[in-house]
């Protein structure tokens, strides 16, 4: 049977505490249906009560039936007999609720932690509880006294009393399980809730709980203020200890999902069951021990971290940075443990933000039994607390310490915002006014709770210290202190607020921090260290994100930054430096003058040169002897100015190329290499006409051949390749060309070759040359001649064609200006061949053997 239909079931009660049962829709984890039987029993036998007073009359008892919430739940009743005058109430024109939990709590025996939890039931007074129903008694005795805020009108208040009229405002519960139930049972009423410490997200919910506001942040903003932290000290190897309830759980999901997809990872997480909480605590504690993260986050409830941290005492793991939630991180009982002080040193945690309250603590120790008489939790308070003291002005104790006020300027917030609704539902333009008409203005007397539930929903106000306050749905803007625990000299631990954090930004006082290690510098906790600039992450197979390896950046890449998940390439125009950090503009590079190499080929073709002239000389002198006459002397000089011509345009191949300079050079090449070819073809066919025409019938063949035919066929030959370089630099010629596709730290600047068409036209023209006469001179090799010039032709068209050959592959494979060194090399190889093996033999005879150069010897038999 539900909860509800049980107790209903029971009870001859009126009906609408039936269907005010059944819309609260109470768990029936809560309480017993046997004690919540009683309780609604003695509450139907023994109470009078009106439809208006109901509600106060329900939350007083519930109040007093629930107790705290989670751990903090099981509390010790007061209820012995009904004590009309268990409450604290001041009359007024307007009254508000104020529901505190003022029940003893459960005191905590340390020492039996080593076996098992314990608690002590009804050993001490919830001194915290009376603080802060004093502050919302304080907050309205200063509104009473403001004259801009509810003129006219006194504010009273109604704490935990189950008589008189009932409140259109509720200041409470303190704890989310309460707030569920009050918000589903008042909410058909319209009664607004502000509660002061109630966090659980689900309260946020508007469409379930329209009525309820509070003036604490909901745990996911607080899960949200660490993950904020977390990123700020740039932690991304964590582990985590969670409470096995809600609070736990959901706390967890959203700090995962805040630092989902920011390469942050959780080692491990454990959890901690109050059932098995010292079997789970000794666990975590070994998994702590084990790891190797250095920041440990928890979200416990303060009772489960004591026996943790002395777990961890024991096994002396004190090299770890523990990251505290709301829940713990300002609690006294763990601060005073001086157990505990060598592994809790250095915690960081976020905190409910702390405001002063100006005259606060004059108010506090202002109270006392004999100046309250009527006020019950006062005598009660000295009587357990201070021993009868007459007062308090002298006395140090939590009651009158105002150093750390979190909860209580929530409450004393929670009634300046009642306070500001009920001023903005009541301020009626002329009220007074004889045409007033009192239907739309709320009178002090009748107000509605719903009228003043829109009034909080458009709140927007400036609090006492001039911070703008409003509610966003049942939230407010989130803030949170951020909190240190220092060691001071006696050894004890001290709390010391060190920033804060909102909804956007960290603000910290590093400087202040002190860390578990003593030291001022942030602990470092990663699986792996960031990788430096100039590499990049790389991710461990089967490993959490957060272990990587770093892997240096390619050639071209960069990679500028720390903890770099990807290398950058640079643009076109740039490269990479030798550390990979930067992209520097590339250097122009071509076969310059300068370098060794240009050097080199320009020694080489200038000495061609010399050498070519130095022949030419030679052959000059002695133009009239017989080898120099007998190998058509006119030819033998042509050819020799011809392979002067391709030493010297080598020359145009080295340096910045240019419009010009790419267009001259290959035709200065094709040309001059024509040039030289044709002289030795006619030479070839000359000598073969020559033979041909000693025998019978052919002495007319050599009328063919004579000085102007031998002329003319070379200036054909050559004419042919002039053709070929016009129409191919004038369609289109090489241009100077910037080649990006080279992979290095350099741009080549080249004459690259706009039709490789004309180019290959050229070469192969040259090509046709060398092959014909090759064939030529190979056919007349064996004439007979003591020196037939057509073995040195043969000779050194072989070493042309070789040359010329294996110079495509070299050409088309050779990277940047090496393109240019490789034809330069092949112009100046092939020169000197022609060059050694067609003169060479001559100049040997002439120069060396005179005796040799006479017509009988070089005609022979």
């Amino acid at each position: 049977m539900p909860f509800s239909d049980h107790i209903s079931s029971s009870l001859p009660c009126l009906p609408e505490f039936t269907a005010l049962l059944h819309l609260s829709q109470f768990p029936a984890t809560l309480t017993s249906p046997q004690s919540a039987t009683s309780m609604f029993y003695f509450l139907c036998l023994s109470t009078r009560w009106s439809s208006s007073s109901f509600p106060l009359l329900l939350l007083t008892l519930l109040s007093r039936q629930i107790g705290l919430e989670g751990v903090q739940g099981s509390v010790c009743s007061r209820w012995e007999t009904h004590d009309n005058n268990k409450g604290l109430s001041q009359d007024g024109d307007v009254i508000i609720g104020g529901l505190f939990n003022l029940n003893y709590l459960l005191s905590f025996t340390e020492q039996d932690f080593t076996k098992k939890p314990y608690f002590e039931p009804c050993t001490g007074l919830n001194i915290l509880p009376s603080k802060l129903m004093y502050a919302m008694t304080f907050a309205v005795e200063e509104i009473n006294r403001n004259s801009t805020l509810l003129q006219g009108v006194k504010l009273g208040y109604r704490i935990l009393d189950s008589w008189g009229q009932s409140a259109p405002l509720i200041i409470g519960p303190g704890f989310s399980s309460m707030g569920v139930i009050l918000s589903r049972i008042l909410g058909p009423l319209s009664v607004p809730l502000i509660s002061y410490s109630a966090t659980c997200p689900c309260l946020s919910d508007r469409h379930k709980f329209p009525n309820f506001f509070r003036t604490i942040p909901s745990d996911i903003y607080q899960a949200r203020a660490i993950a904020r932290l977390v990123f700020h000290f740039k932690w991304t190897w964590i582990g985590a200890v969670i409470a096995n309830d809600d609070y736990g759980h959901s706390a967890l999901q959203v700090f995962q999902e805040e630092i989902q997809g920011k390469r942050i990872c959780l080692e491990f997480i454990e959890t901690v069951r109050w059932e098995t909480i010292m079997d789970d605590v000794k666990k975590t504690a070994i998994t702590i021990q084990a790891s190797t993260a250095r920041v440990i986050l928890i979200f416990c409830w303060y009772i489960g971290v004591i026996p943790l941290f002395l777990e961890l005492t024991e096994k002396n793991v004190t090299d770890r940075q523990f990251l505290a939630s709301e829940a713990w991180s300002t609690r006294d009982a763990l601060l005073q443990n001086l157990a505990i002080s060598k592994v809790a040193s250095g915690v960081v945690g976020v905190a409910i933000r702390s405001s002063p309250i100006p005259g606060f603590e004059h108010y506090l120790r202002s109270l006392n039994p004999y100046n309250h008489p009527n006020d019950v939790f006062v005598r009660e308070l000295w009587e357990k607390e201070f021993g009868g003291t007459e007062s308090l002005k002298e006395v140090q104790s939590v009651f009158t310490d105002v150093s750390q006020l979190r909860w209580t300027y929530n409450v004393y917030l929670a009634v300046y915002a009642a306070a500001h609704a009920l001023h903005s539902l009541l301020s009626c333009p002329n009220r007074d006014s004889p045409t007033n008409n009192s239907s739309t203005c709320s009178s002090a007397k009748h107000i509605k709770p719903r009228e003043l539930l829109q009034q909080l929903n458009k709140l927007n106000i400036s609090t006492p210290h001039g911070e703008m306050f409003y509610f966003q749905g049942a939230d407010i803007p989130a803030k949170f202190d951020i909190v240190n625990w220092q060691k001071t000299p006696e050894g004890s631990l001290k709390l010391v607020l060190v920033g804060y954090v909102d909804e956007f930004n960290v603000h910290l006082n590093e400087s202040v921090i002190q860390w578990n290690t003593g030291s001022s510098e942030v602990p470092v906790s990663v699986c792996s260290k960031s990788c430096p600039p100039g590499t990049r992450m790389a991710n461990r197979k089967g490993e959490p994100v957060c272990c990587f390896d770093c892997i240096p950046c390619g050639e071209g890449e960069i990679s500028n930054i720390t903890g770099s998940l990807h290398c950058k390439s640079c643009p076109s125009e740039f490269w990479s430096n030798t550390e990979r950090t930067v992209c520097i503009r590339r250097q122009m590079d071509f076969l310059s003058f300068n370098e060794t190499l240009g050097i080199t080929l320009t020694t080489v073709a200038v000495s061609g040169v010399i050498v070519t002239t130095a022949v030419f000389v030679v052959f000059l002198y002695y133009r009239q002897t017989p080898m120099v006459r007998a190998n058509n002397s006119e030819l033998s000089f042509l050819l020799l100015l011809s392979l002067k011509l391709c030493f010297l345009c080598s020359l145009v191949f080295i340096g910045r190329p240019s419009v010009w300079s790419c267009r001259f050079q290959q035709a200065a090449f094709g040309i001059s290499f024509v040039l030289c070819v044709s002289c030795l073809l006619v030479k070839t066919m000359v000598v073969l006409a020559a033979f041909r025409s000693a025998r019978p019938g052919a002495a007319a063949l050599m009328k063919w051949f004579g000085p102007g035919l031998q002329r003319g066929s070379v200036c054909l030959f050559t004419s042919v390749q002039i053709i070929i370089c016009i129409i191919w630099l004038s369609i289109s010629p090489p241009v100077p060309h910037r080649d990006l596709g080279i992979q290095g730290s350099k741009v080549t600047l080249k004459c690259a070759m706009a039709s490789v068409v004309g180019f290959s036209l050229v070469l192969g023209y040259i090509g046709l040359l060398a092959c014909s006469c090759l064939l030529l001179a190979f056919l007349a090799r064996k004439l007979p001649d003591n020196f037939n010039e057509a073995k040195l032709i043969t000779f050194s068209m072989l070493i042309f064609c070789a040359v010329w050959v294996a110079f495509v592959p070299a050409y088309v494979s050779s990277p940047g200006k090496y393109v240019v060194a490789v034809e330069i090399f092949a112009i100046l190889a092939s020169s000197y061949g022609l060059l050694f093996c067609i003169f060479a033999p001559k100049c040997f005879i002439i120069l060396l053997r005179p005796e040799k150069n006479t017509k009988k010897h070089l005609m022979g038999r």
